[in-house]
Parts: C-alpha cells; structure tokens; sequence
C-alpha cells in the first residue's frame, strides 16, 4: 500500500479522496489555490500546499505544480479525482516520469478511450454499436454540411475533447449549423484546449445509461452494474439513479459485457465509465468512456457496498481485484442530487458567496458527500457544485421518498441553491414512474416558463370544489412561489405527502431554521 498520495483536486472530490485515504492509513496531501486556502479539503489533509492564483489555469492545470508538490512532499502516489487534469495523459506520463503511481489507467489506454473519435473507431472494431455519425473530427464547415445531408437532421456537433456537455450542440435545421459550429468550437477550445468537433445522429428520447467498470493490473475487469443519467439540463447531469428505471436482467448483461469487451480492447485498468444512449425500443448504442472516476459513482457504491476510490487505489498498489463478476450483486435503488450555488428561479444564474447558515439532512439511508462549510466563501473561479445528497432504499419508491425528506431538511443562507428544483423534480409524475428522457428537464423547465413559473394550485380534498377552498389554494401556492420553495408541478401525483398543507411545510422549515433561544 501506498505511504502518502496527493490529491490533485478541490471540492467535494478531493474531501471523498482524503476520507479514503484515512480509512487505508495512508496519508493524504491537498494542493489548494488561493481562493481555496481554508477549503475543507485542506482542513482535513494531514498536509496541504499552495499551488497558485485562482484561476484553474494558473493553479490546478498546471502539472508541473501538481508534481513540484507531489515530490516535494514525498508521494508515492496521486489521484486525479474528476476534472481538471484527471483525463490528461500528459499527468499520467509525469507521474511515470517521476516515479509517482497514478491512481488511474495509462496514458496510452485513456488516449485511446478518452478521445471519443478513437473510442467510436474501437468501438466499432470490436464489434460494440456506436450511433451514426463521422469517426473522425470534422475540419471544414463544409464537410459538415454534407454529413448532416447524408446522416439526416437533427444531430449533435460534440468535442474530441473533454465532457460536461462543454463544446456540445443540437442542430435541428440546416440554417443553424454555422453558429452552432463557431460556438461548439470555441467552447471545446476555452474548456478543453482542443476545439476540434465530430457529429452523431440525434436520438428520439433516448436515455443516457452507464456501465461502471473496473478492471485491476493483472487481467481481471468487472462491471458493477448501471446508472441511469438522463435528468440532465442541457447535456450536464442533474440527478442520477442506480439501477436503472427501465433495466432487465438481459439488457443488464448485454450492456455489462459489451463495455468490459472495449475496455479489454483498449487495454485499461482502474475505474472507468463506459456510456451509451439506449433508445425506446431499449436497442443500446456506444457513446463515449470517461476514463476516471465519476461524479455519480456514490449511487454505485451504494447500491453494490463497494468503496470505488479504495479499490481505485488498490488496484494502482498492483492488488487484485477481490471479487468476480458472479460476485456482483446489487441491492437496494440509489438516488443522487448535485447541489450547486446557482439560482434556478434566475436561469440558473451563479450565486457565489459566503455560506452564513447550513443545515445538512440525515437519518435513515441518507449520504451527502460535501466540500463546503457554513462560513465558506463559494468561490466564482470553479464549478459551483456544493455536494451530492444521496438517497438508498430498498426500492426506487422508499429512495425517492427519502430523498424528498431530506431535500426538505436541506437548508443554506447566504447563496441561492438548486435544492428547489430538486424538490421539484422528484415531486413530479414523470419522474416517479422513471418517464425519463435526456431532454426531459430541458421540456419541463420550459413548460414551467411557458406557464409563467407559477407552480400549480396545492391539491385539495377529494371533492372540495368550492370557492374559498380554490382561493386558499392559490394563495398558498403564489406565497411558495414568492419563498422560493418547492412548487408542484401540473402532474404531481395525489400522495399523502403532496397533499400537505404548503403553510405547514413553509412553517416546519422555519421553526428548523430559527435559532434556539438560550
């Protein structure tokens, strides 16, 4: 086992890192920016070093600080966590170069399964449907005007590079192609340093479905199950689920087999992700690997009761993996939240800031995995994400219900937070019967801007019809909107939870959020 690892990340990543640290005995070393000196992640390293000004290309891009600090404090090791140079061969070769085990695959197999053009080109040679569209970047705008002719409008322009749903475009009409390659490429460019793009067919309301790998240094790879990732706003997920709403055992197995077949054919080791788009007569198509560890791998870890970023680091100390693939059983649904400092009543409008108050849910099958504090100052330089609220139960129903339950203990002053959507969502008929979609949040939030924002009237008694009853149900509705709070929507299901009174629950929050007098 390894002696001390650095951690080349921030956030709520870099906190679940140096939690798996301690529980292995080996130390942990945080680097930090400078809007990032008194982040949580330094707080809990047994050691932290600065590593530059707040800008991410100043500080955390920059892999010679990442290893002046690796060697100068004596790692043995270092993970990458997710984003920033996690999917960068050139860390990987750094570390090689330096004597330093990268906690990941090798630069040679993330080059060719990190790039998504080469991964379609494997895919496709092994055998693994990818969806229709170009293998190779597309130079001219007039070359992909003749591919969009041949594949067939719509269809999305993508990055070589990088992931997100940066440098990502839908084109539904020819006329937009143009703009919608400009803006695709720069963005790839400013996110990526790579601007070059490809294009795939666009699906039908398809899902987005990934296959969680995991493959250690002598020959042995599993799949650990699947994680359904289709709320998403704007190509960037929302909330992901494990199992999947719509799985069965075969299509589990199908899935499973094909991912660990391209993983096999590119060689790779350590903890992968590999993603399809599955349509609506569940025919599954190959998309892309992200070649580290996942946002999302919580809901796996629950569902599977592995620890993914202790095997991460003992498959890099050259362990085998201690199970096989029969071993793998999944029990239990896992739902997560990504809980941001953005304002979804303002389109989503970033709300950096100092953290004055917080008050973090609990209780029965319930994990959140932060990186923030009540006192922090959220920072505008990175991604806004505060952490990732979980939910197990012993079905998709008793998780989503203790989701909402926690999601209503959930409280932050001082920043605006997308918890309300949140609440929103799940309180939804659509979500509750898994009627899900990679453009379905997309649709909702445009039907509740259509609608002018205003959440519908509170449910009342089975047929209470009259006119004081309507009027109380307006009005408490108008006064959630105006608390910022959840709203239900037009297809609310009649649950005994939905129909309690909005003033009660306004007052339940208030009475937790009030300061006890001493």
């Amino acid at each position: 086992m390894f002696r001390k690892i650095l951690i080349a990340n921030r956030g709520e990543i870099a906190v679940r890192i140096v939690r798996a640290c301690r529980e292995l005995g080996v130390s942990a070393v945080a680097v930090y920016s400078d809007a990032d000196r008194a982040s949580l992640h330094v707080r809990l390293a047994d050691e932290a070093y600065p590593i530059g000004p707040a800008p991410s290309r100043e500080s955390y891009l920059v892999i010679e600080k990442i290893m002046g600090v690796a060697q100068y404090a004596g790692c043995d090791a270092l993970h990458p966590g997710y984003g920033f140079l996690a999917e960068n061969p050139a860390l990987a070769r750094a570390c090689a170069a330096a004597g330093v085990t990268f906690i990941g695959p090798s630069p040679e197999a993330m080059e060719q399964l990190g790039s998504k053009t080469a991964a379609r080109h494997l895919a496709r040679s092994t055998g693994v449907a990818t969806v229709p569209g170009t293998l190779e970047p597309i130079e001219k705008i007039e070359d992909l005007l003749k591919i969009a002719r041949t594949t067939g409008l719509p269809v999305v322009l993508k990055a070589v590079a990088g992931g997100g749903g940066k440098g990502m475009r839908t084109v539904e009409r020819e006329t937009e192609l143009d703009a919608a390659w400009r803006d695709a490429s720069s963005e790839a460019q400013n996110a990526f340093g790579d601007g070059r793009l490809y294009l795939e067919k666009y699906l039908l309301r398809p899902r987005h479905i990934e296959i969680q790998v995991l493959g250690d240094e002598h020959g042995n790879m599993v799949y650990l199950g699947e994680r359904e990732c289709s709320v998403q706003r704007r190509h960037q997920k929302v909330i992901e689920e494990a199992p999947s709403p719509i799985m069965t055992a075969e299509l589990r197995a199908a899935m499973g087999e094909a991912a660990v077949k391209l993983a096999r054919a590119g060689k790779y080791t350590n903890a992968g992700t590999v993603e399809f788009l599955v349509d609506t007569q569940r025919n599954f198509y190959f998309l892309e690997m992200n070649t580290r560890l996942q946002v999302e791998h919580p809901v796996t870890e629950l569902v599977t009761s592995l620890d993914l970023v202790k095997l991460q680091i003992r498959i890099a100390a050259g362990e085998h993996l201690p199970f096989a693939q029969q071993d793998v059983v999944l029990r239990g649904h896992a739902i997560e939240c990504r809980s941001y400092a953005e304002d979804p009543d303002n389109n989503f409008f970033p709300s950096p800031g100092k953290i004055l108050e917080r008050r973090v849910p609990s209780g029965p099958g319930i994990r959140l995995d932060d990186g923030v504090y009540a006192g922090w100052t959220v920072p505008n330089e990175y991604d806004p994400m505060l952490d990732k609220l979980i939910a197990w139960g012993s079905d998709r129903s008793e998780a989503i219900a203790r989701l909402r339950r926690a999601l209503d203990e959930y409280y932050a002053s001082g920043i605006k937070t997308n918890v309300s959507l949140f609440r929103r969502i799940l309180a939804t008929r659509d979500f509750q019967t898994g009627e899900i979609y990679t453009r379905w949040l997309d649709d909702f939030l445009r039907e509740e801007k259509n609608n002018g924002g205003e959440p519908a009237p509170a449910p009342v008694e089975p047929g209470d019809t009259s006119p004081s009853t309507e009027k109380a149900a307006i009005i408490a509705a108008a006064l959630w909107h105006m608390s910022r709070n959840v709203g239900l929507t037009k297809s609310t299901p009649k649950d005994p939870a939905a129909q309690d009174s909005p003033w009660k629950r306004e007052g339940r929050r208030e009475q937790l959020d009030r300061e006890p007098q001493l």
